[in-house]
């Protein structure tokens, strides 16, 4: 988990849009943004999702209705976001809030771009996966 940046506002205010499907975050330094739990859980910073190394990244579908069943503080750095899909390994630093939120459109481009490479559609079911997701076949 990397450190605290020293330059990163910290968040004063969070807010859960369980109809909207959205994380209100506003900062110290007077930004806000509305990140949605779909960002979050394509993006979750968990070993599920980014794997163990660049090139491991699991490209996650499915994930538009998603929403949050709950937001538990990771002592005073970060947050832990349950989804509704079960997920709940991700810790969401307030770097990693404050870069979802000044990043979002880059995220988006990013992912609809493996999307396309990857031949599968935002909405398609995720496949099941048996076990650990780790092994390759070369």
């Amino acid at each position: 988990m990397a450190g605290l940046n020293k330059n990163t506002p910290q968040p004063q205010d969070i807010t859960v849009h369980g109809q909207s499907r959205l994380l209100e975050v506003s900062f110290a330094n007077g930004e806000a943004f509305r990140i949605p739990f779909e960002l979050m859980r394509i993006y979750s910073p968990s070993a599920e999702v980014q794997g163990h190394g660049p090139g491991q990244e699991v490209l996650q579908t499915g994930k538009r209705q998603v929403t949050l069943t709950a937001l538990e503080p990771v002592g005073n750095y970060a947050v832990k976001p349950i989804f509704s899909d079960g997920h709940d390994s991700g810790i969401f630093s307030w770097d990693y809030l404050y870069f979802l939120g000044t990043q979002q459109d880059e995220l988006w481009d990013a992912y609809a771009k493996r999307l396309q490479e990857a031949g599968v559609q935002r909405d398609d079911p995720m496949p099941e996966a048996g076990g650990h997701a780790c092994g390759h076949s070369h």
